[in-house]
């Protein structure tokens, strides 16, 4: 138990925050190994899956000892960090998939909203908890209110409370809800081998639109998308996956 582990599964690299017994609280080293082992994926992996080790928690966010063993000068170091890691995952050039096998709160739950996909059971809870410390919700925090709508999304970080994914419209956070821990890895393992079908080189130029969308408005993105579009229709492997689609 300590650093994130790392597995690769053929196309599937599977990243597992492995602090059981803290709940899988984050340490700041374990915030730059995750960074690491998305950034570090070669040409064979296709799917990217995060989870928690054991069955209480996804993750605790970060560790209370990052927050109250720092200097009050620290604070920009320390969520530059974060930001780094969550900037990485958001924009991995193969899909994300976050596996919320329990609570999932602070931090952690960045992580999860920084995935392009999450699957969950019925009993996840998550939340924001950072103004009960004294602390703003902040990095991918800032994706809650795309996914919640602002209303909700300014509910449970004002509040700092956990929310069940039934409280919150578990459709608007998750794309596949089982309704027990077991049936997590079948839902994982089918949503993981339809988003690495697609070849490398579209999947990584869909991603960067999302990006894109994100950060300007319908004109710029629509000007982009062209672009976007004709770079990789001109690409030999969107060749050969127009053949292998018209020819089965």
């Amino acid at each position: 138990m300590g650093l994130p582990r790392v597995h690769d599964d053929g196309p599937v690299r599977t990243i597992t925050l492995d602090r059981p017994d803290h709940a899988n609280a984050l340490h700041l080293e374990d915030v730059d190994a995750i960074g690491a082992a998305v950034r570090d994926i070669g040409p064979d992996i296709r799917v990217v899956v995060l989870t928690g080790a054991g069955e209480r928690a996804f993750g605790a966010g970060m560790h209370l000892d990052v927050f109250t063993g720092a200097e009050p000068g620290d604070g920009r170091a320390i969520i530059s960090r974060l930001a780094d890691c969550l900037r990485t995952v958001r924009t991995a050039p193969v899909p994300t998939i976050a596996r919320l096998n329990g609570v999932c709160i602070g931090a952690a739950f960045e992580l999860a909203l920084a995935c392009d996909l999450r699957v969950a059971h019925a009993g996840v809870r998550v939340g924001l908890p950072e103004v009960k410390l004294g602390i703003p919700s902040v990095v991918d925090a800032a994706l809650l209110p795309h996914y919640l709508g602002a209303s909700l999304a300014q509910e449970l970080i004002l509040t700092g409370d956990l929310y069940g994914l039934d409280e919150l419209g578990a459709d608007r956070l998750v794309n596949r809800l089982v309704g027990t821990p077991a049936e997590l890895d079948d839902a994982v393992a089918a949503l993981a081998a339809t988003v690495a079908a697609p070849t490398r080189e579209v999947v990584a130029a869909q991603k960067g639109l999302f990006e894109t969308w994100r950060e300007t408005g319908i004109g710029d993105s629509v000007t982009a998308s062209v672009d976007v579009f004709a770079e990789v229709f001109a690409a030999p492997a969107t060749r050969d996956a127009l053949r292998a689609y018209r020819n089965p």
